[in-house]
């Protein structure tokens, strides 16, 4: 597989959980995962247990269909950008948002070692409120 067909295989699964099983393939063991200043959940994580932890499984118990479309991805040997919108609605509030976003992969021999989002967080932190 090339590193595109690696990076879309993370988003264009059946099912999230596909999507889930191909990264958690694809991970390096020590990947870095930056969730942007600003987002709720900003701040850097090592490695897949710590992302599900404090990315995921936040994600998927604090909004009701949280979701990244792609819209088009951007790839030059070692990295693949992949751009689009976030969608949800925060479930304390009952507020839908709708976000533009890029994601910054970087991969090394087959294997996902970076992670960096790029988002409008405001429209996300204007649903948490």
């Amino acid at each position: 597989m090339t590193n595109l067909d690696i990076i879309k295989s993370t988003y264009e699964g059946k099912t999230s959980e596909e999507n889930g099983e191909n990264l958690a393939k694809y991970v390096a063991e020590d990947i870095s995962w930056t969730e942007a200043k600003g987002f709720p959940y900003g701040g850097t994580y090592t490695g897949l247990e710590s992302i599900t932890k404090n990315v995921f499984s936040r994600l998927g118990g604090e909004w009701i269909d949280y979701k990244f479309t792609p819209e088009d991805y951007v790839a030059n040997e070692d990295k693949v950008v992949a751009y689009g919108t976030y969608t949800g609605t925060y479930k304390l509030t009952g507020k839908p948002f709708t976000a533009r976003v890029a994601h910054v992969w970087k991969l090394k021999n087959g294997k996902i070692v970076s992670f960096e989002q790029f988002v409008d967080s405001q429209p996300v932190n204007d649903a948490i409120k």
